[in-house]
């Protein structure tokens, strides 16, 4: 059992709620590694007392962070904490390197790799014919072993010679670079949907749940596209971060 009262404070004085106080700060702790997957908490009545807080207020906070996936309760076990969210900035990069200059664990699983005909929305992301043949891969993407995003991509054929070998070592955009392929630019869209029962399967997410959705057109340094991606996420393992500037 892990007691966590020593680096939790709450301040009764500020209108943030006590739940709310008591989660970011458990989210903290995790997402610093200081509490590690698998670490067991003290019961809510335990850690109320330790706190000072009443038992409904912890068990609030202890449900938000169920709800956003860092804590599970187990029946028998108790409450333990998951592999913490994974964010990721809002740039033109591999999730692959990003995942593993995090100490996150990246694991690829090719489920598909072949030559298809170009549908209209791949042509017209591509700037090729409708029909035109294009290589199309499809990859299980996992974190600290755990299944987080499903990835569907698109390239012209012939363009570089992929393996299943080489994805699952490298990923995709280290491969591409390898072959002498540079990305320069992307267009990207972010969006959210509801899991269908064959991604659910795959992600280990119930039917239906919430799915963050990216679709990207990567072009290379004289502006002819590259690649057309189109991933999906869970929501409750992974947000996509971004910088604002004013005017």
């Amino acid at each position: 059992m892990t007691r966590i009262a020593d680096e939790i404070t709450v301040d009764r004085s500020s209108p943030v709620p006590l739940y709310f106080q008591v989660a970011s700060r458990l989210e903290d702790l995790i997402t610093a590694g200081r509490l590690e997957p698998g670490t067991r908490l003290d019961n809510e009545i335990a850690l109320a007392d330790q706190l000072g807080l009443s038992r409904p207020t912890m068990r609030q906070a202890i449900g938000h962070l169920v709800d956003r996936g860092l804590l599970v309760r187990r029946r028998g076990v108790g409450t333990q904490v998951v592999h913490g969210t994974v964010r990721r900035r809002l740039e033109l990069s591999s999730l692959y390197e990003d995942l593993a200059a995090a100490a996150r664990q990246p694991r690829t699983e090719v489920l598909g790799l072949s030559t298809v005909e170009a549908d209209e929305q791949v042509a017209a992301a591509l700037r090729i014919e409708p029909g035109h043949p294009v290589t199309f891969l499809e990859r299980l993407r996992y974190a600290q072993g755990e299944p987080l995003a499903l990835m569907h991509n698109h390239l012209p054929a012939g363009r570089v010679d992929l393996t299943a070998r080489d994805l699952t070592r490298d990923g995709l955009y280290p491969t591409l670079r390898a072959a002498g392929v540079r990305l320069a630019t992307a267009d990207q869209s972010v969006g959210a949907r509801r899991a269908t029962a064959a991604e659910a399967r795959l992600l280990g997410e119930s039917r239906g749940a919430p799915l963050l959705t990216m679709t990207r057109t990567a072009y290379d340094g004289a502006g002819r596209p590259v690649e057309y991606g189109r991933h999906v996420y869970r929501a409750s393992r992974y947000t996509f971060e971004l910088t604002l500037t004013a005017r």
